[in-house]
């Protein structure tokens, strides 16, 4: 009787410990495109990511960089002082993108060029995202309050 209960207790935590196997790689399976890693200008330029892999790349947009193609086509720079990395972006900038400020940007690198699907500028005078902070700070250029 007790090789019985000992014996079900054992198929019992096996199950479990299977299931919470299974249920994690799920989860790990279904975030895989959930998860965007961060990259300077200087990470990219030192090593290029494949073109399948979507990233967010910040920095500051390079002065006299910004191009408008046809339709709402934009290409401009954007640079951590170490590296410019070229980007372009099809769709609607937002109205605080300009010129020498920071924006993050989410996309492929694809022939050289990032392709952007997504463009985020800086809310007010003050905000940088804490990641381009860190990597301007890394090149020497970042010239804001530390904070």
């Amino acid at each position: 009787m007790k090789s019985l209960k000992k014996q079900r207790r054992i198929q019992v935590i096996m199950l479990a410990v299977v299931a919470l196997v299974v249920a994690t790689g799920l989860i790990g399976y279904a975030m895989r495109d959930g998860i965007n890693f961060f990259r300077s200008p200087s990470q990219i330029a030192a090593e290029p990511p494949q073109p399948s892999e979507v990233f967010r790349i910040g920095g500051l947009v390079e002065e006299g960089s910004i191009e408008r193609g046809e339709g709402a086509v934009v290409r401009f720079s954007v640079t951590d002082g170490g590296a410019t990395i070229p980007v372009e972006f099809s769709g609607v900038l937002p109205d605080l993108f300009a010129e020498n400020q920071g924006m993050v940007g989410t996309g492929n690198y694809v022939n050289g060029v990032f392709q952007a699907s997504e463009i985020l500028a800086k809310h007010d005078e003050t905000y940088m995202p804490k990641e381009v902070v860190d990597a301007l700070k890394e090149q020497g250029v970042y010239q804001g309050e530390d904070s």
